[in-house]
């Protein structure tokens, strides 16, 4: 991870791959169909989920959506953080050939 000023950048090998700015005027999203639409939208696959939602809470995060509790396939939860960014917490049931694996279905 790399900040400088109002940048951060998620670094690969010293190569930047994921890069967020600063929105002083951030207008809150109003998930999942309010007036108001996300700009960005993270997906994270976990193994451990319960390891992945105790570091996702430390950081002051709420659970606008909560996982479905499925026992077959890919299961997600959203979260928001202070500002209301969100991000969805994947729970991987299965290997997919795809990269990365299935996308979550309603909007995660």
């Amino acid at each position: 991870m790399s900040a400088d000023g109002d940048w951060h950048m998620v670094l690969v090998d010293g190569a930047p791959r994921i890069g967020v700015q600063l929105a002083p005027d951030h207008t809150p999203p109003q998930w999942p169909d309010g007036p108001s639409k996300q700009q960005v939208h993270l997906d994270r696959w976990v193994e451990d989920f319960a390891e992945a939602h105790e570091e996702v809470m430390a950081l002051v995060a709420t659970v606008p959506k909560a996982a479905a509790g499925g026992t077959s396939g890919d299961d997600f939860q959203v979260y928001a953080d202070p500002a209301e960014h969100l991000c969805c917490v994947v729970i991987r049931r299965r290997r997919s050939a795809s990269r990365g694996g299935p996308r979550p279905s309603d909007g995660g």
